[in-house]
């Protein structure tokens, strides 16, 4: 088995993937002709974003919106740059919602947080160094 996609459940796909395109760099892969579903390429896993409506249509027990001004769910997508200070002010440029400011982890990581058109929770840091790279 492998790990293939993180779907997004958002008001407007079409505009969430332009604010990816812009905040993050990812390239579009495609977007449906009724623009309730839209995919980026990141690299082996796809970002994908679905309309609420399609959340409706495919949970029948329903399923639990981000809300606005609310806190984040507790969970991340995490992009990892060399580039972090100007990577994560063209982020914060293009829209996003500055959650933490950029720290320097004890282990050497620099990291950051903003949360998205959406108010999903975004990680940009640093690669972790490792004893083999």
């Amino acid at each position: 088995m492998i790990y293939a996609y993180t779907i997004l459940y958002v008001e407007n796909v079409l505009e969430t993937v332009v604010f990816y395109e812009r905040a993050f760099g990812c390239k579009r892969k495609f977007v449906t002709p009724e623009e309730d579903y839209g995919e980026l390429q990141t690299g082996a896993t796809t970002i994908a974003f679905a309309s609420f409506a399609l959340g409706h249509s495919n949970f029948r027990q329903g399923f639990q919106k981000m809300e606005d001004g609310g806190r984040p769910f507790g969970v991340e997508l995490a992009f990892t740059t060399n580039s972090i200070a100007s990577d994560f002010g063209k982020a914060v440029a293009a829209g996003a919602t500055v959650y933490e400011p950029l720290v320097q982890k004890p282990w050497g990581q620099k990291v950051g947080y903003v949360r998205d058109n959406n108010g999903f929770l975004i990680e940009i840091c640093t690669p972790i160094k490792t004893e083999d790279a």
